[in-house]
């Protein structure tokens, strides 16, 4: 069983730590403070504009001026013919990256290779991507997407709750752990045809309290958003439940396929 320690260590045990287990660069290697250096952190996981306000989704490029446009009102923000013509249950995406190569690794690290010390790492990438959208508004709260009771057992840990903790210490938005409850050990996403996916997580979830999410904005927090059906079968729910508006904040979105 790991071991589980404080989130929070006194300044000085941690400067000891720092100066005991030197970080590297989970990229390439290099020392650094942090779990991915800064130039690495430039190269591969730099904002990415143009995206689709409600799927983030890449959009065609849009011309200096449209981009001014969308920047300065949120009436202005660009959606894609997707979601214009068929609305999903969430208001909003936001993504801090996209699902590829070599972020895609480091995704896979946290999830299956229990790196926790990605997390606030990841966490930091969403806090600037949420900062960089305002248009979006903040959360009232944060709910991470759960895990099934038998995929929790077997991994020891939920990879979105991991992120959403720092990602709400740095908002400033309290993180509701336990908000929605995945009520079938549903087969994995990626392991299903696009066709099946949205069958595969209808009615997946339940909000254990109600009364946090009455006429409130609820941010669900995941690591990657794919075909974006089981983040819209949460969003469904909770709007069934009384949140006036959904966000998703994703780390990273994985790019249409042609």
């Amino acid at each position: 069983m790991p071991i589980r320690l404080p989130h929070v260590l006194p300044a000085g045990l941690a400067r000891a730590l720092a100066r005991l287990l030197p970080s590297s660069c989970a990229l390439c290697g290099a020392g650094c403070d942090a779990a991915v250096c800064a130039p690495c952190r430039e190269q591969y996981a730099a904002p990415r504009a143009g995206r689709c306000a409600c799927c983030a989704n890449p959009l065609p490029a849009l011309d200096a001026a449209a981009m001014q446009a969308c920047a300065a009102s949120p009436a202005h923000a660009p959606l894609c013919g997707a979601c214009l013509s068929n609305p999903p249950a969430f208001d909003a995406t936001i993504a801090a990256v996209d699902y590829a190569a070599p972020l895609d690794q480091l995704v896979l690290q946290l999830k299956f290779g229990a790196r926790l010390a990605l997390a606030p790492w990841f966490a930091r990438l969403l806090r600037d991507a949420v900062s960089a959208r305002p248009d979006a508004g903040l959360p009232d709260l944060l709910c991470p997407v759960p895990l099934g009771p038998r995929r929790l057992v077997e991994r020891g840990f939920n990879q979105a709750l991991e992120i959403a903790r720092p990602l709400g210490a740095s908002l400033g938005v309290p993180v509701h752990a336990r908000l929605a409850e995945r009520l079938l050990d549903t087969a994995a996403q990626s392991g299903v045809t696009p066709a099946e996916r949205a069958r595969n997580v209808r009615g997946a979830f339940a909000i254990a309290d109600p009364d946090a999410i009455v006429g409130r904005h609820v941010g669900l927090v995941d690591d990657v958003m794919t075909s974006g059906h089981t983040l819209g079968e949460l969003a469904a729910t909770c709007k069934r439940f009384g949140a006036a508006r959904v966000t998703n904040l994703v780390v990273a979105r994985t790019p249409p396929h042609p």
